[in-house]
């Protein structure tokens, strides 16, 4: 199977998760040079795996290579990243910190955003063992949810330079990470609320069937 430039693209951004963690691990290195150097090549890293999460839906829609692969892949790869990301910014090891100031990430917004993924995780699996069908209907909340996940993500990373201009950049990221949070609990019911019916009109065909 030959797999079109948007396929290609969401495996690399999958590759590239493990640099970016790696990368991530070394920010708050005792050479200060080091991990600022760290910082920017995570943080570039970063910023390529979110333009190209854009890029490759567009080339699958304009280009019409739209597969189930990609259907597939294409939202393992968000969350994969986004729960790496999370994980690390809300750890000691790699969290970013300038001065006096952390840009640590409350744990209570991780377990959420984390929380989604899980629950979206055991929902997939419930219907397939029901209907024996994959669902997989993206909704526009949940693309919102990610895109606000991915915008907190790097405006944490660049949090040291940003503040210099712009003092209250801290309550601004504030503001976004709980809006992420609350956007994923609200995509978390919807995608429920989807599941839920799709089982339900799936058992009445079902029942139609055996009249």
């Amino acid at each position: 199977m030959k797999l079109s430039w948007a396929n290609r693209m969401t495996i690399l951004r999958i590759l590239l998760i493990v640099p970016f963690v790696s990368c991530m691990l070394k920010i708050n290195d005792p050479d200060p040079k080091l991990g600022l150097a760290m910082r920017y090549i995570a943080t570039a890293i970063f910023l390529f795996m979110a333009i190209t999460d854009a890029l490759d839906g567009y080339l699958a829609r304009t280009k019409k290579q739209v597969t189930k692969l990609g259907a597939f892949l294409d939202p393992i790869a968000d969350k994969l990243l986004i729960t790496s990301a999370c994980l690390l910014l809300a750890s000691e090891r790699a969290s970013v910190r300038t001065g006096s100031q952390s840009f640590l990430l409350p744990p209570t917004v991780v377990v959420l955003i984390i929380g989604k993924d899980l629950f979206l995780l055991i929902g997939f699996v419930v219907v397939y063992f029901v209907t024996s069908q994959f669902l997989i209907a993206p909704a526009l909340i949940g693309k919102t949810a990610t895109t606000l996940q991915l915008s907190m993500v790097a405006g944490i990373l660049i949090g040291p330079e940003v503040s210099r201009f712009l003092p209250g950049w801290i309550w601004f990221l504030r503001v976004l990470w709980w809006s992420a949070a609350g956007t994923a609990i609200l995509a978390t019911l919807i995608y429920i609320r989807r599941g839920s019916r799709y089982i339900e009109h799936y058992e009445q065909r079902q029942a139609n069937n055996t009249h």
